[in-house]
């Protein structure tokens, strides 16, 4: 689908076309994805390139294309160059949208992740810390990306040995994704499970 699009696009539009460069750039997630990661690394690069000539390095879509290339990175364990695009990322979306911009927050989030793959768990601290205060003031404390949050910062409290903050952390993220998803979707079953290798450690 993103194929036949991305062909439609640079024949109407051009390959340079920030609308073209878009479909690139998602055809580069779909790839990733798929395991398929030196297809998806080329497609990151083309639509980055493209977005930083069109559209210049610090537009919020070339800083997008930088975060979903830091994803990609993580994803290929190439930690050095994630961490690099994940704090382009966040520090031009600081720039260009304030520091409590709800895309800010993501990225910190996703830094977070990043940090606590590597072991740095006093670093993902601060990240889930700061994009969970925030998160929870713009959009409540039971929307599903507050939830999610949640979420990581109990499993970060697990790996911590911290078991009564991840228990109280995993109660109520499974207590409110429950509601918002449903007792048989696979993220109340994966959050439920996580509570269940809490009471085991304990």
């Amino acid at each position: 689908m993103y194929q036949r699009a991305l062909a439609g696009k640079e024949k109407v539009l051009g390959p340079d076309h920030p609308l073209t460069l878009g479909t690139v750039d998602n055809l580069g997630i779909m790839y990733g994805d798929q395991g398929r990661l030196v297809e998806a690394e080329a497609m990151h690069r083309q639509a980055l390139a493209g977005k930083e000539k069109v559209l210049g390095p610090d537009h919020p879509s070339t800083l997008d294309t930088a975060h979903n290339f830091g994803i990609l990175y993580q994803i290929q364990n190439r930690m050095i160059e994630a961490e690099a695009m994940r704090q382009r990322a966040l520090v031009g979306t600081e720039k260009v949208l304030g520091p409590d911009h709800l895309k800010v927050l993501y990225t910190v989030s996703s830094l977070g992740s990043l940090y606590s793959s590597q072991g740095r768990l006093v670093e993902a601290e601060m990240m889930y810390q700061r994009a969970l205060a925030e998160i929870e003031k713009f959009l409540g404390l039971d929307h599903l990306s507050t939830l999610i949050t949640v979420g990581h910062l109990g499993i970060l409290y697990m790996d911590q040995g911290r078991m009564a903050e991840a228990e109280a952390m995993h109660q109520r993220a499974l207590t409110g994704i429950a509601k918002v998803l449903g007792p048989d979707h696979s993220s109340t079953l994966a959050m439920g499970n996580n509570l269940r290798i809490i009471y085991e450690k304990q």
